[in-house]
């Protein structure tokens, strides 16, 4: 069995957590892993797994491979989408690499961003989904109700309690019909997790969306292998119909079945549902980071750079970043939304960049800025390098303050130690490299007239960046 990891959603229902830069399943959200991490790591005791299928966009490869090296998964196949496409072309491009070493095995296909509180349960609805998948079955998992929620969609199963044959998926209902739905106990909500043969959901690709199939098989035959990434043709992959696996398969298909699954899941997909998901005070807080409270319940306020103080109020989020305070009612921070489309029309980088940016070599910290300037700190890691580059509008200011930095300037290669600084002028070739065994981090002030991060030019690069 092969767990098939979709990792490409921008989770912005969480913002101003969750960015497109760095969205909800790469964040800590619950204790010191991530939720991505955390979908492999609770897999951990599941029988005959093998190493997954990762599916992601390309701007997050390098963060996908640093935190499967952080929880030792070192074996993972990762093939990067060059444009979203939904469930259905991701799920059948990683059923044909699975096949490519002419194996049929099963695919259990999961969210990167879910939460399940009862791990052994889930287990015990792996092995039960198992039989099924190998009789030819296209399972699916029903999450066993627990309110008449209307933010998700449901499953209509033949029969009560079981695994049963599907009847039917229904949209996001109102209300009503929600209650109707769980009052008659044959309705799960849709957790989009599957299980089944590569060649079972293959061959029903090819019967109910051929086209599908075919871009995404022309894909994966023409592309590239870069570093430790499998990257699809942009081209090919383009021209395929973007659908989710529900439409383009499930809700059409003879072979689906769903098991029931009460396993304490969620998909975590709005700021009540993560108050929710958490352990909280006497007075139904959950707070994190920096905060105190005073008068204050039912609410959650998570603190990342300053102290929060909170009185007098009740049913409330609070969300403090290093550049960003978010304050809603509850009640109303579903219509998050609205607000990030908002910031995209303005063209606030807030909306889907975080201040602290993510290399592959480490990381940087936009400390201030103004009129031609701009203060970053920056972060090495052990061996690594930044690329060999240079920069036709701006000038550069380096000074370490912890480690010891090898730099590139022109023609010359010099060691800076702590408290040491040097100048990168206009248009000068120049990199940064990390010798030692710890980070180093440096200051580094830029001037001149333009400062965006599109006036790079590489002439070197380890990661094969453009």
């Amino acid at each position: 069995m092969i767990p098939v990891i979709m990792s490409g959603g921008s989770g912005t229902r969480l913002w101003p957590l969750s960015r497109k830069n760095k969205p909800k399943q790469f964040l800590n959200l619950f204790g010191t892993s991530s939720l991505f991490q955390n979908t492999l790591t609770r897999l951990e005791g599941v029988p005959s797994l093998d190493a997954p299928i990762i599916v992601c966009n390309n701007e997050h490869r390098f963060m996908v491979a640093e935190q499967l090296h952080e929880i030792n998964s070192n074996n993972a196949t990762i093939i990067l989408e060059p444009c979203a496409r939904n469930t259905a072309p991701a799920i059948v491009v990683a059923a044909l690499q699975a096949q490519s070493n002419g194996k049929d095995p099963l695919l259990l296909v999961l969210a990167a961003d879910h939460v399940i509180h009862e791990q052994a349960a889930f287990h015990q609805a792996i092995v039960k989904a198992k039989t099924a998948a190998e009789q030819g079955k296209l399972v699916t998992f029903g999450i066993i109700p627990t309110s008449a929620h209307t933010g998700f969609g449901y499953i209509e199963a033949q029969e009560k309690n079981m695994i049963s044959k599907v009847k039917g998926f229904v949209e996001k209902p109102d209300s009503e019909t929600a209650k109707r739905y769980v009052d008659s106990g044959n309705y799960y909500w849709n957790s989009g997790m599957f299980m089944f043969k590569a060649s079972t959901i293959i061959e029903e690709l090819e019967r109910l969306a051929p086209d599908i199939l075919l871009s995404c098989q022309q894909a994966l035959t023409q592309s590239k292998t870069d570093l430790d990434f499998i990257r699809l043709d942009k081209k090919e992959f383009e021209t395929c119909p973007s659908d989710s696996l529900d439409y383009a398969v499930m809700e059409k298909t003879d072979k689906a079945v769903v098991i029931p699954l009460n396993a304490g899941w969620s998909d975590v997909g709005s700021w009540s549902s993560l108050w929710e998901n958490h352990n909280k005070d006497q007075d139904n807080n959950v707070s994190i980071g920096d905060v105190t409270l005073e008068n204050v319940t039912n609410s959650y306020i998570h603190s990342e750079h300053r102290l929060v103080s909170v009185l007098g109020l009740d049913n409330i989020i609070i969300v403090e970043t290093p550049d960003v305070v978010m304050v809603a009612s509850k009640d109303q921070a579903e219509n998050i939304k609205i607000v990030v489309e908002q910031l995209q029309k303005q063209n606030r980088d807030e909306a889907t960049m975080h201040r602290k940016g993510y290399r592959p070599w480490g990381y940087y910290d936009a400390i201030d800025s103004g009129e031609r300037f701009q203060v970053k700190r920056i972060s090495v890691n052990p061996g690594a390098s930044l690329s060999l580059q240079l920069h036709h509008h701006r000038a550069e200011h380096w000074v370490v303050v912890k480690g010891i930095a090898e730099v590139t300037c022109g023609d010359k290669v010099t060691l800076l130690s702590e408290n040491e600084s040097t100048f990168i002028p206009v248009g000068v070739k120049h990199r940064l490299h990390n010798p030692g065994r710890v980070p180093v981090e440096i200051i580094e002030i830029q001037s001149g007239e333009y400062l965006g991060e599109d006036d790079i030019v590489r002439f070197d690069d380890v990661y094969n960046r453009a």
